[in-house]
């Protein structure tokens, strides 16, 4: 998935060495652990992927890992670096690291996530008092976390406008997309436990003729929970350049989420990117799309199936209101990815300045 951590760290790299350690690969036909480097020659971000034993204990796995970082940090010669994290767990192995300052890009509440390990609360509380600075993926985050940490910001989901303007126009429309009738309502992202399941059974009965279309992977549930109708259509993973020809071809794009405890800070990318492509959006009522997007009027909020029907109908008669496109271009113009990286980039470097750390002379490294 290529979310809020990519476009982050493929920004940073512009100036700076970027380290972009994955969570590991268990490898069932290898005795010994090693680590996977692929360097990206268009975003300059180096990718670790750690590849690990089938069946190694816990503790296996943290020394395994703390290993690998070891030979990173030799082998590349790491003097002085900014650690930068996504999850708390991360701190398992990591831990021995003396960084000159750490952030913590606090993006969701992975506690409340299926699947999440017990742990992880604790460890969270552990990276929030070693990090200099914490950043929330979105306001609702923000206000749940300011009273935690001294120096926190908010900094919700930005935009790649140029890359999602693309599906305004008429593009080549993607094979397996291409022969569903119409009208289109679309989602891209992870299929999990946050898909309101229930409602998106009930949108395919109540209007068998329209096409339900999802985009991405299925984790963390069985494959086999989901509804599965003659118009409802998975169509798997697909590669963030392959979006807007898919938003393309759609009428209106959807949020079915659930509104439960994994979504209730959730602060979704796809509201500004399906806006950027032109198409008018039906969410629930999440927190972080309710404000703005739905006090602004730029996205119908429907949380039962009956609502939601009755919204999208009103989107597919009249469209999605007069002057709709204008106020979301306006809303849109001063976001991007490219600021939010230079507005974090400025906190930082005040923070580094205040502490005393001196500026190093080549490129800083983000880890």
């Amino acid at each position: 998935m290529y979310q809020r951590p990519q476009h982050l760290m493929n920004r940073l790299a512009a100036n700076h060495r970027v380290f972009f350690i994955e969570e590991p690969v268990m490898d069932p036909e290898r005795l010994e652990c090693y680590s996977e480097i692929y360097h990206d020659p268009i975003a300059g971000v180096n990718v670790i992927t750690p590849h690990l034993p089938a069946g190694s204990s816990e503790q296996n796995i943290i020394t395994h890992q703390q290993g690998l970082l070891k030979n990173l940090i030799r082998d590349y010669d790491i003097q002085k670096q900014i650690s930068w994290y996504y999850s708390p767990m991360a701190l398992t192995f990591s831990e021995f690291l003396d960084p000159v300052y750490t952030v913590y890009d606090c993006m969701d509440e992975l506690s409340a996530f299926l699947f999440a390990p017990p742990a992880l609360k604790r460890y969270e509380q552990d990276l929030i008092k070693r990090s200099d600075i914490m950043f929330t993926g979105g306001n609702s985050l923000f206000i749940a976390k300011r009273h935690l940490h001294p120096n926190i910001y908010s900094f919700p989901s930005s935009i790649e406008k140029s890359h999602f303007h693309q599906a305004r126009t008429q593009l080549t429309a993607p094979e397996d997309q291409r022969n569903l009738a119409g009208p289109r309502l679309g989602f891209y992202g992870v299929i999990d436990e946050r898909l309101d399941i229930g409602l998106l059974d009930q949108l395919s009965l109540l209007r068998p003729g329209w096409q339900f279309i999802l985009i991405g992977p299925v984790v963390k549930i069985d494959p086999a929970s989901l509804p599965h109708r003659e118009n409802i259509h998975y169509l798997g993973p697909k590669d963030y350049s392959e979006l807007p020809s898919y938003l393309s071809g759609w009428d209106i794009a959807m949020m079915p989420f659930a509104l439960n405890e994994s979504t209730r800070f959730i602060s979704p990318t796809k509201t500004p990117e399906y806006l950027a492509g032109g198409k008018p959006v039906i969410a629930p009522s999440i927190a972080d799309v309710v404000s703005p997007y739905g006090e602004l009027d730029l996205v119908r909020i429907a949380d039962t199936a009956d609502s939601f029907v009755d919204a999208a109908e009103d989107i597919l008669r009249h469209g999605p209101g007069p002057g709709w496109q204008n106020k979301v271009d306006n809303f849109l113009a001063g976001r991007s990815w490219e600021r939010t990286v230079g507005e974090m980039e400025t906190l930082i470097e005040k923070g580094i300045s205040k502490n005393a750390f001196p500026r190093l002379q080549q490129k800083k490294i983000y880890v």
